[in-house]
């Protein structure tokens, strides 16, 4: 069982949460102005690096609240949790 760190409530299991794609990806000024390609583009590509990635996750069973994650995507541990509108921790993408 992996263990999350919610800046809210505390550790919780991973299943009381859900993944809400990159951190601090900019959305967009005017999404009306957007092609079908640039919106599809907006909402379904990632870098997907190797390696420390910010993500955005919400803590949907407890106080649903969303908050950041910096996570190793080829070993899945988290090596930092942050709360919306603060700066990450060094070294992650």
């Amino acid at each position: 069982m992996l263990l999350i760190e919610c800046p809210y409530c505390g550790p919780r299991d991973e299943t009381e949460y859900h993944y809400g794609g990159e951190a601090h990806v900019p959305y967009p000024e005017d999404p009306f102005e957007l092609t079908d390609r640039q919106w599809s583009e907006y909402l379904f590509y990632r870098s997907n690096p190797k390696g420390l990635l910010k993500e955005r996750w919400v803590h949907t069973v407890g106080c649903r609240r969303w908050f950041n994650v910096v996570r190793d995507t080829a070993t899945y541990e988290i090596s930092a949790v942050y709360r919306m509108g603060k700066t990450a921790p060094g070294g992650a993408r």
